[in-house]
């Protein structure tokens, strides 16, 4: 096993043990009213739209997340993040219906190019992209999930049928958020974990590219990256949070951690979409 690879494996562990919840509650704006939070629509120079996953934070800034192919100057099926182009750090990102942008701070694909990454899976299925948000904007930020509350840390998605949770915002629903929020089921866990597999209905569309997954207890566990065409038709290629956030952290980018939600997890599809905003 190559050092590298142990101390990501090592980071993934200190993740998923820890508390990931470093900025007090109160700190945030109040959930009701935050216009920048998990769901939001990004949109990165000359490279479309995408959809927010989670609240970030390093130090004493602040991020959103996003795919890391939300920045990619190529073609869509450009989905190799060693290989594929990207537009550089410091490019600016709208932080749709916020009045507020954005920088591109962190790249999975930058990195991994950066060093000459050679592991094949990391390649395929890395796909994190960190957002800083202006400290003035910073009052502005709620870290919870719309509809379903949370996320309540970093986990693992559980087994073949667990039930998982989303929020896409795709701007091809021409803003009808009742379609946002999804529950759907995994399917399979493949790329030595840093990949999963899921049908969530409906299925994420363009422009839900980079949202975040929740489980059954409420954990962040994944942020989409793909939307298959074959081995499962329609499914949905979710990225493993906890194995992109240890890669952050052990190559340039230690110190960020997961922002835990203010509002309690509530896994009922019925209220997420009745409250969906």
């Amino acid at each position: 096993m190559r050092s590298s690879t142990r101390a990501i494996m090592a980071t993934a562990l200190a993740i998923s043990a820890a508390a990931l919840a470093p900025a007090a509650a109160s700190a945030w704006a109040p959930a009701s009213s935050a216009t920048i939070h998990p769901g939001i629509q990004t949109e990165t120079a000359g490279s479309g739209q995408c959809t927010a996953n989670f609240i970030f934070t390093r130090g004493s800034d602040t991020y959103i997340g996003q795919a890391a192919h939300c920045a990619s100057t190529g073609a869509a099926t450009d989905t190799d993040g060693c290989l594929a182009q990207s537009l550089p750090l410091g490019t600016n990102v709208t932080l749709v219906g916020s009045g507020a942008t954005g920088t591109l701070a962190y790249s999975s694909w930058l990195t991994m190019q950066g060093k000459g990454e050679t592991n094949a899976d990391a390649c395929a299925y890395n796909d994190l992209a960190l957002v800083k948000i202006n400290p003035a904007d910073v009052a502005k930020v709620n870290p919870s999930v719309p509809g379903f509350g949370g996320p309540t840390g970093i986990g693992s998605p559980g087994g073949a049928l667990s039930d998982v949770y989303s929020y896409g915002n795709s701007s091809l629903r021409g803003g009808i958020t009742q379609l946002s929020p999804k529950q759907g089921k995994l399917i399979q866990t493949s790329g030595n974990g840093w990949s999963h597999q899921l049908y969530t209905l409906t299925p994420g569309i363009p422009g839900d590219s980079g949202s975040g997954f929740l489980n059954s207890t409420g954990a962040a566990f994944g942020t989409l990256s793909t939307v298959a065409i074959a081995p499962l038709p329609a499914s949905n290629g979710v990225g493993d949070l906890a194995k992109e956030l240890a890669y952050a952290n052990a190559n340039g980018f230690s110190g960020t951690a997961l922002a835990n939600g203010t509002e309690p997890f509530t896994p009922n599809i019925v209220g997420a979409i009745l409250g969906a905003r």
